[in-house]
């Protein structure tokens, strides 16, 4: 039979059917693929462990956005508090939402308020609350500053007695998580921020420390090259900055893998105060005028000399009378000027950092050198290109001899790369263990089918596809008077028509054909036409005689 008389075949069959069998082939095969599919997808359902528990709204929708953008899976409890992600799938959630500074459910603020009743709180708890409640506050102000993906608040509160002489001074500590770790510029903002928002704490006892250990600011130091940390992170950054200076100048020349650099640095950050002192003769100011002026003069006159005993004495002559005058004048000038030498003052801090030392070791492979020696006239020795590349290397790093920096460029044969052995896969126990659940799942799936097939389909599909034309047995009546009939017709005797009887009712039929012997259906057929089946029966019988 060729293959369009199959198709042709089946495409009748089908078309006998009819419309309504048709439709109860469709609601069976759908009923058992729906049955299936719903199986197959509950138990391939993957096992998931709870990512964060105690979260709220916020966190939620927070964390689905960004494990959406991931894709990663999720799924949300029945309560709404936990993430659910798969067992393979936790730990790159988990870095990934660290890097989001999520969740933040434990930043909480003055929320804690609403979760506490004021029946029975003692003081105690309220401060604490306060506390925590202002933790909260202040860690959410600092993550929204740029660069901060995460921070945590500790505040120290000491309580205050009455009759202490010396007073606890409040104080807290702060630990962040920036996107550069040594970006020191937010600390001394953060420093303020946090003593403008506790009452009494000032601002040299706030400490910032990043999630590394090293401490940004602390005390009463805001200089950024004041303490170890910001030392160390400082000599990174000078070094890390000589470093890619001196690569951008050999990566044209020697390429990429062709030469190490190593560079190390001293710095000196010591903070230098100068104060001077300049005064200029040639530029004078009066500064004060004092002028002194002295005139004297004393005359003496006598005319009429004095009276004595000699002027009465007979025998002595007087001498002649005589006039004395006697005149003295005396002129004195003093003039002093002070005068105010101009002077100048200049105070000089420095605060800042400068190198004093570099010690500069650069490794070239030999064979590079070697392949860019060249040939003839051009040829360049291997001694010269290392001088070349010294040169380049001192001019990029800013090399001084009177400084005291020490410069080294070598050649040597780099050793190959070692070989990266594979690692070995799981073998078949771990593999078979690994998927124990999707083998169980799966087999389930499998024992469902087959049952749904075997005890659903395959009946309805059965009763379905039956011959119309009656119940069952008018049809084997029909079959076994097959050839009965034709030799009847033949002998001038019309076979009897079986007359098309209702449609069967399924669920009796399938009920009724398992409980059915050989012996009833013979029964029932006689009952169902005796004519017929005696008619069969002579026929048997002369067929039997003429064997």
């Amino acid at each position: 039979m060729s293959g369009r008389e199959r198709a042709e075949k089946l495409w009748s069959s089908i078309r006998d059917l009819g419309a309504r069998r048709l439709m109860a082939l469709a609601l069976v095969g759908l009923a058992v693929i729906l049955s299936v599919g719903f199986g197959a997808y509950y138990l391939s359902q993957p096992e998931r462990e709870p990512l964060y528990t105690g979260l709220s709204r916020d966190d939620i929708g927070r964390i689905g956005g960004v494990l959406r953008e991931a894709g990663v899976p999720f799924d949300v409890s029945a309560d709404g508090t936990a993430v659910l992600v798969e067992h393979g799938d936790a730990s790159h959630a988990r870095m990934l939402l660290a890097e989001k500074g999520l969740p933040e459910s434990g930043n909480t603020g003055y929320e804690l308020f609403n979760q506490v009743g004021s029946f029975g709180l003692t003081s105690f708890m309220q401060e604490i609350t306060r506390t925590r409640a202002l933790e909260g506050e202040l860690a959410r102000t600092i993550q929204t500053m740029d660069g901060i993906k995460a921070a945590r608040v500790h505040i120290v509160i000491p309580d205050r007695g009455s009759f202490r002489s010396d007073q606890q001074p409040a104080s807290a500590s702060v630990v962040i998580r920036a996107a550069n770790p040594s970006d020191t510029s937010v600390a001394s903002a953060i420093r303020h921020l946090v003593a403008a928002a506790v009452p009494g704490l000032k601002v040299d006892n706030v400490t910032i420390l990043n999630t590394e250990g090293s401490i940004l600011a602390a005390g009463g130091d805001d200089s950024d090259t004041a303490n170890s940390g910001k030392m160390e992170n400082l000599a990174k950054d000078v070094n890390r900055d000589v470093e890619d200076k001196i690569r951008r100048t050999l990566v044209p020349y020697l390429g990429l893998e062709n030469f190490q650099v190593s560079v190390t640095s001293v710095l000196n950050t010591d903070q230098v105060v100068t104060s001077e002192t300049v005064f200029d003769p040639a530029t004078r100011v009066e500064r004060s005028v004092r002028v002194v002026k002295e005139n004297a003069v004393a005359q003496n006159s006598n005319d009429h000399p004095p009276a004595s005993v000699a002027q009465n004495i007979p025998q002595q002559a007087t001498g002649a009378l005589t006039n004395k005058t006697s005149n003295e004048q005396n002129d004195r000038r003093e003039e002093l000027t002070n005068y105010e030498i101009s002077s100048k003052k200049t105070d000089t801090e420095h605060k800042g950092f400068s190198v004093a030392r570099l010690s500069i070791a650069v490794l070239v492979n030999k064979t590079r050198l070697a392949a860019a020696a060249g040939t003839g006239t051009d040829a360049i020795s291997a001694d010269q290109q290392l001088m070349q590349i010294e040169q380049l290397v001192g001019s990029a790093a800013g090399f001084s001899k009177d400084r005291g920096d020490q410069l080294k460029v070598t050649a040597v044969t780099f050793a190959d790369a070692a070989a990266l052995t594979p690692v070995a896969g799981p073998g078949i126990v771990e593999l078979l263990v690994r998927q124990a659940g999707t083998v169980i799942n799966a087999g389930a799936i499998l024992i469902v089918a087959i049952l749904l097939i075997w005890f659903g389909l395959r009946p309805a599909v059965r009763a379905i596809l039956a011959q119309p034309g009656g119940s069952e047995p008018a049809m084997e009546a029909a079959m076994i008077a097959g050839g009965g009939a034709a030799m009847i017709e033949g002998g001038g005797r019309v076979a009897p028509q079986v007359t098309p009887q209702a449609d069967v009712n399924l669920i009796e039929d399938l009920t009724n054909k398992m409980n059915r012997s050989p012996q009833k259906r013979l029964e029932q057929i006689v009952d169902f036409d005796e004519e017929q089946a005696a008619a069969i029966l002579r026929q048997w019988l002369r067929q039997d005689e003429k064997a």
